[in-house]
């Protein structure tokens, strides 16, 4: 069954559905083992084995295709990766229109019609693998490969690749470059996919790292996305508490971005932009598996940005979503249901 965009100029199908582009530049095969616990040195029989493709923004459109939005997650990769990952390959078709067509594997479409399709640029010769060990009892171990070099190129025809989707009559609607870089792609990448964005007045969120993060930073009207620890490294400043993350953000905004949205934990996140700043939480405590918790902050960022949302109503989707997130072992997964339960429990409030 093929996806397609009654309006490109809009960037809506027929259902009114936003659809929303994802970048990750470091795709992986994420592998998850679940376990009683784990213990160095002994022999572990795992219970359960979960792998797909994934990568930091492969996660954000998955939990944005839960949450009812279309998604095509770009990435660079070897030819067949999105059959290998029974995802449909996503093409722009003559007319300008957006077009998901299935792999031979088939289609990816969630049960409220929301389509995730794959749009692979050639260029990385493997695809490196995330290892994460979920414990029985809470402890999560994550072992993360460091990913294969590119072939010369790769950056500028990503770019093009962007480019295309994001064009003004184009169908995406909202832009995030999610995740780390594979050894050898100019750290500038994440910085010029934005600007491409912001240069056509769609948005674009930026949840990268180190000399990736800081030259995002300089982009005029990017968001930016970072934890505790990357806001830290950024601005050399302590950012462990709501005081010092709102307060490092703010150095920031002088720079050019629209809006620092800091993910802080347990603590749950702060949003910076322009003269306001906004703490949004959860009034409950969750045990479960964090690692795709800020994928799905990302995407609930991204789509209420797309959608034109307010800034508290944009939080507090971030804390539900993100909590939901933390229930699931698989990153990537997010249950509607879980969100809604969730939301009854977010504090948002208005910061100093």
């Amino acid at each position: 069954m093929d996806e397609a965009y009654d309006d490109p100029a809009s960037g809506q199908n027929g259902q009114g559905r936003l659809l929303i582009a994802t970048v990750t530049p470091n795709p992986a095969w994420d592998v998850t083992y679940e376990v009683p616990a784990l213990v160095p040195g002994a022999v572990h029989r795992v219970a359960r084995v979960h792998r797909r493709l994934g990568g930091k923004g492969v996660n954000v459109a998955r939990v944005l295709q839960a949450a009812g939005h279309d998604a095509v997650a770009i990435m660079p990769g070897p030819a067949g990766l999105a059959a290998q990952a029974g995802l449909p390959q996503a093409r722009l078709s003559e007319s300008r229109r957006s077009e998901a067509r299935p792999s031979e594997h088939g289609h990816d479409t969630a049960a409220g019609g929301a389509c995730l399709a794959c749009d692979v640029v050639p260029g990385l010769p493997a695809i490196r693998q995330t290892l994460v060990v979920q414990g029985g009892d809470g402890v999560t171990t994550s072992l993360w490969e460091p990913g294969a070099e590119p072939e010369p190129g790769t950056g500028p025809a990503l770019s093009g690749r962007v480019r295309a989707w994001l064009r003004p009559d184009g169908p995406a609607r909202g832009l995030a470059v999610s995740g780390s870089l594979p050894p050898g792609l100019d750290a500038g990448l994440p910085a010029a996919l934005a600007t491409l964005a912001v240069a056509v007045a769609v948005p674009a969120v930026v949840d990268t790292s180190g000399e990736a993060l800081r030259r995002a930073a300089l982009v005029r009207g990017v968001v930016l996305k970072p934890n505790a620890a990357e806001l830290t490294q950024l601005t050399g400043r302590d950012c462990h508490d709501v005081a010092e993350a709102t307060g490092a953000a703010r150095t920031l905004l002088a720079g050019g971005p629209r809006a620092v949205v800091v993910t802080l934990g347990a603590s749950g996140l702060v949003a910076v932009a322009d003269d306001s700043a906004w703490h949004g939480r959860l009034g409950e405590s969750l045990a479960g598996n964090p690692t795709g918790a800020g994928d799905a902050a990302a995407a609930a960022l991204i789509a209420g940005l797309a959608a034109g949302a307010s800034w508290p109503r944009i939080v507090a989707d971030i804390v539900a979503t993100s909590a939901a997130a933390v229930l699931s072992p698989v990153a990537g997964d997010v249950a509607a249901a879980d969100v809604g339960r969730l939301a009854r429990h977010v504090q948002v409030s208005e910061v100093p």
